[in-house]
């Protein structure tokens, strides 16, 4: 199997790392890259193929990994459509649909992936949506690629990409906010930077490895460490009275509209 990845950036990186953790041989992957630090670092750190002519690249390629900004995929896809044979496409780039990426690339063997930053330490999730003309095969590799940095969640309606974004895309930003704001209230209770910053983040990566090991839903997990007329209730009391859980509810509504607003704006070229 060979697979090519154009783009060679953090994402590209994270999942070309997965691979070859999981065994993949580094044979196997090639990397079209314009930038020649990029190419050289790439070639250095992981002994990939990394070189800056697309068709050259692509050639032999079972899948290629679309890994470039989403302004920049029209007019690539315009250059490698006629280059193309029977390659799945796979696509991380953000907030272009399906649909347009098969008509600019002339094929419908499409899959759509979503993918988070924690996928940089193989610790990602990725919300992914195939076209109906790619194959169970084609489906597998895409799922084998993509699970190199995480877990993988396939939807049936593309429509649920957006939410995707919202929620799992853009969610490590509200974590590091609400990480950023539990350290502030850490400092302005007297601690140094450096200890609030252990006790803010030992308290996210705990709460969140305790949570993933249970069996019990997030709200019993809170009620369990809530005693009545306790410090833990006097804190959630006063987050329900400025409504935070809804603000929270809005704001990831909100980045899903404007995912919905990028598709449509993106996707008119």
């Amino acid at each position: 199997m060979n697979i090519c990845f154009i783009g060679g950036g953090n994402m590209a990186a994270a999942l070309i790392g997965g691979l070859l953790g999981q065994g993949f041989s580094a044979g196997g992957i090639s990397v079209v890259e314009i930038s020649p630090e990029n190419r050289e670092r790439l070639a250095g750190d992981f002994g990939v193929r990394a070189i800056e002519d697309l068709k050259e690249g692509i050639r032999g390629s079972e899948a290629i990994v679309l890994a470039v900004k989403p302004q920049q995929l029209h007019e690539l896809l315009l250059d490698l459509a006629p280059l193309l044979e029977d390659q799945l496409l796979i696509s991380i780039a953000a907030g272009i649909r399906a649909v347009d990426i098969a008509r600019w690339a002339g094929t419908r063997a499409v899959v759509r992936a979503m993918p988070n930053t924690p996928a940089l330490i193989q610790s990602g999730i990725a919300g992914m949506y195939a076209m109906p003309e790619a194959s169970a095969e084609q489906r597998e590799l895409a799922q084998r690629i993509l699970s190199a940095a995480g877990e993988v969640v396939w939807l049936d309606d593309e429509a649920m990409m957006d939410s995707v974004t919202a929620i799992s895309g853009s969610g490590p930003a509200y974590v590091f906010y609400m990480m950023e704001a539990l350290q502030q209230a850490a400092m302005e209770l007297g601690f140094s930077d450096e200890d609030a910053r252990k006790l803010s983040l030992a308290t996210f990566l705990g709460a969140s490895r305790l949570a993933s090991g249970s069996a019990d839903p997030v709200n019993v997990l809170r009620a369990k460490v809530t005693s009545k007329n306790g410090t833990t209730e006097r804190a959630l009391s006063s987050m329900e009275a400025s409504h935070v859980k809804q603000h929270i509810i809005d704001a990831a509504k909100a980045a899903a509209a404007r995912s919905r607003e990028l598709g449509d704006e993106l996707g008119r070229s």
